[in-house]
Parts: structure tokens; sequence; C-alpha cells
């Protein structure tokens, strides 16, 4: 990894590399400390590789008219792989990424510059500190809120919790869109923990993810989704058709028996996600 461009992060002084993708040209990955976790097309930044991504995407893609700008909010930076797919689909679009490695942040925009085009600001700190420093003209003005929070491969316990999501939604518009990264697998406590906890927050939640891990057969990424205004019902089978496959997704009842008995995370009782096995990001070759 030594002849790759590289930053050891101050605050968890875990090592980030950007390495050359080996089967597609102009592509590069993020890792950190061993983790892969941002892939990126410089020459198609609507290419998206890891399977989670892909299902955030399709998300977006069904946010507002096709190709009309948003507002929207990153919490966690990586590579900026999503800011850049919003800006490439929605030109136009005003974003924040908010990322407390200011070193990671520095090292992805020397190695793989944002469009100039691209009107995307990144404000440095803890990603929950920072939401509540927010100008106070921001809140209720966003239409997509992505959270997508790692040190290294584990989200921190503080930035899961309800007194933390709480504060997130206030950005949001009240048809506005939140998309969480879950890593998680069996028996998926969790994942369930982090669905009992937006569904208390945001009145309608959805979850996305490959069939087997929803089911709790092995360990991958559930993206939750969260509005307070009714999602579209005819989102789920255009997700689903959207790929990859083979896709789940759960809603309503559904998703209530998926959340089961899992309480509702606290300040208290917040802990951080579950270490992943090395493999659970998939590149689509």
């Amino acid at each position: 990894m030594d002849e790759y461009p590289s930053a050891v992060l101050k605050h968890s002084g875990l090592r980030a590399v950007i390495e050359p993708d080996r089967w597609v040209p102009g592509a590069f990955q993020l890792v950190v400390d061993g983790t892969p976790q941002s892939h990126v097309d410089l020459e198609n930044p609507t290419r998206l590789f890891f399977e989670y991504v892909q299902r955030m995407g399709n998300v977006i893609d069904l946010l507002r008219e096709p190709g009309e700008p948003i507002t929207a909010v990153h919490l966690g930076a990586g590579a900026l792989t999503l800011p850049r797919y919003v800006a490439a689909t929605r030109p136009g679009s005003r974003q924040q990424v908010i990322e407390l490695e200011s070193d990671l942040v520095d090292l992805v925009r020397s190695e793989l510059p944002l469009p100039r085009s691209a009107q995307i600001r990144v404000r440095h700190g803890d990603a929950r500190e920072v939401v509540r420093k927010l100008p106070a003209g921001l809140r209720g003005t966003v239409d997509l809120l992505v959270i997508d929070i790692f040190s290294g491969a584990r989200t921190p316990a503080h930035v899961t919790s309800v007194e933390f999501y709480r504060e997130a939604a206030t950005l949001l518009k009240p048809d506005g869109v939140a998309l969480v990264n879950i890593a998680d697998g069996p028996p998926l406590s969790f994942a369930r923990g982090q669905a009992s906890t937006l569904t208390s927050v945001t009145e309608h939640v959805a979850a996305l993810a490959e069939t087997q891990v929803l089911k709790g057969k092995r360990f991958g990424n559930i993206v939750l989704v969260g509005s307070n205004s009714p999602l579209p019902m005819d989102w789920l089978p255009r997700l689903l058709a959207s790929g990859p496959h083979p896709a789940k997704a759960v809603a309503g009842e559904e998703l209530r028996q998926f959340v089961g008995s899992a309480p509702i995370v606290t300040d208290a009782t917040a802990v951080a996600s579950p270490l992943p096995g090395r493999a659970i990001f998939q590149l689509r070759g």
C-alpha cells in the first residue's frame, strides 16, 4: 500500500489509502484500516460500485423530478462518492458534507478532485456536534440527508442514538428523505435497533438490502430510508427492479416484524456497530 497515496488520520490514527481499481481505468477505491470504504469512477461519477451505495443512488433518483436540483447534507465524507453522484445527476444541487477527519478530505480532494461545477461545501468536525451548530436557515430545507458515518469499519456509538437522529432530522423538509447506511450481521441486533430508533423519529421507514442480509443469513449493509411524509409505495418495486440483485425491501407491517422487540437506542444504551468481515463490500466488475 505504501506505493499509493495515503495519510494517517489524526483523530482515529487509522491509515487511509487510495488505490486504483485494477479493472476499471480512471476508478479508485478508498481503503481505511484495510476496509474498503468508498469507490469513485472519476470518468463516470454516476457509476456506483458498492451494492449499498447503488441502493442509495436508486433512492436519490426517485427524489423530486429527474435531474431536478436538490439540497443535500452528507454526514460522513468517504471519497465523496454520493456528493459526486448528486452533482452529476442533479446539476445545480447545493450540498454540504460533514467529516471529522480533515486529513481524509485533504487526501481525497488532492488525489480525486471534485468537478469544478459541483456546489459541495465541506465542514470539518464531529457530525453530531456540527449538525447542532448548522445555520438555523438550513433547518427544514434539506431534501436528502445521508448518514454514512464510519471510523474505520465501525459506526461510532454516539451517532446511533435517538437523540442524534432527532437533531439530524430537524434538517429535513417535511417530505425530505434520510438515508442511513447500517452494517450488521446475524442476528441483526444492531440493525433492528437502528430501524427501531429511526422509526421513532420519522413517521415512515423502509429497509433495503441484499435478500440474505435482511434475512439475517450473513453480514452486509442495510440502507434505511426515513421520511415524515409517506414513501410512495411504488418506490419499493422500482427500487427492487433497479438492483443490485437479489434485493429485498421491507416497510409497514413487514418492517415492524423486522424490528420486533428491538428497543429504541438512547445515548445511555448506544454501542458502536459490530466489526464486519473484510469482504462485505462487493464490487461490480
